[in-house]
């Protein structure tokens, strides 16, 4: 009974501190301008196929004039091959964000992963540990990316792969912090003395206290993943089937859009990646400001 009523107490605790943290974040308007922006941004790439279904992008059955000025038939113009602009935005959107919260999510798992092991682990294994971050941390992750973009097969798993094996140097760094921290607190010597091992006290009470930090950082890495899949995709290393707004960019920079002044079909893409990232900022940082105890108490 005694161990149901602490759970019971936990669960408790944690319910009033997450209704606290949600009044925080609704107090900052600039989260809210962020969020409301993410969620209409979705909820257009989920409707892509009622908005624009996807035969209207085929350039075999498209009947639209090529680099097209926006007008009230194409509010975006068309593309050098005819398609719609908005069109292609919206299939893009669909791309960039999935390969944003996929990328990020292999980022975060083994980012915190490595973290909590530097941070728990002693001797030769922290030391290997720490030598790995760092190497991640020395060599610039989109080179990384670019090597592995080019000896794997293209496509978004591909994408996906790269930016997350090579972008979660930084959550590491991060976590293995906040262990630090943790380690020194009395409940954990208080387990290692009633014979609490490794996996317990990881799962039990650091994995718990780091994740806030890692909620937070994951917002923000969101807005950097869909920024290095462009990137990617920019560079030619994306797969020329798929939309995505870095597809976009290399298409206008291949058609020599933008000298040629088809505006159009280079500001489109750039707008919407600096909308989804600055959004993503936006909300990342407002969490930040409310699950991160430093700034807090700043």
């Amino acid at each position: 009974m005694t161990t149901r009523a602490g759970r019971a107490a936990v669960r408790t605790r944690r319910r009033a501190r997450a209704a606290e943290v949600g009044r925080e974040i609704t107090s900052h308007p600039s989260a809210m301008v962020g969020a409301a922006l993410l969620l209409v941004i979705i909820a257009l790439a989920m409707l892509a196929p009622l908005i624009m279904p996807l035969e209207r992008l085929d350039v075999t059955l498209v009947t639209a004039k090529s680099n097209e000025s926006p007008s009230g038939g194409h509010w975006l113009g068309t593309d050098p091959s005819g398609r719609d602009v908005l069109g292609l935005l919206l299939w893009g959107s669909r791309a960039s964000l999935t390969v944003g919260f996929a990328a990020t999510a292999v980022s975060m798992i083994i980012g915190t992963t490595m973290g909590m092991a530097a941070g728990h682990f002693t001797g030769v294994t922290r030391a290997a540990l720490l030598r790995i971050i760092d190497f991640f941390l020395v060599v610039p992750s989109l080179i990384l990316a670019i090597v592995l973009s080019t000896v794997l097969s293209r496509g978004l798993t591909t994408i996906i792969i790269a930016i997350g094996v090579t972008s979660w140097a930084a959550t590491a760094r991060i976590v293995r912090a906040q262990t630090l921290t943790i380690e020194t607190r009395p409940y954990i010597e208080r387990s290692r003395a009633l014979g609490a091992g490794d996996a317990h006290i990881i799962r039990r009470h650091v994995f718990p206290a780091v994740m806030p930090l890692v909620m937070a950082n994951t917002t923000l890495a969101v807005g950097a993943a869909i920024i290095a899949e462009s990137t990617l995709a920019f560079l030619g290393l994306g797969d020329p089937t798929t939309f995505s707004w870095g597809t976009m960019l290399k298409t206008a920079l291949d058609t020599g859009a933008a000298t040629a002044g088809y505006w159009w079909f280079v500001l489109s893409p750039g707008i919407a990646i600096v909308i989804v990232v600055l959004s993503f900022t936006l909300v990342g940082r407002a969490l930040e400001s409310v699950l991160n105890p430093t700034l807090r108490d700043r």
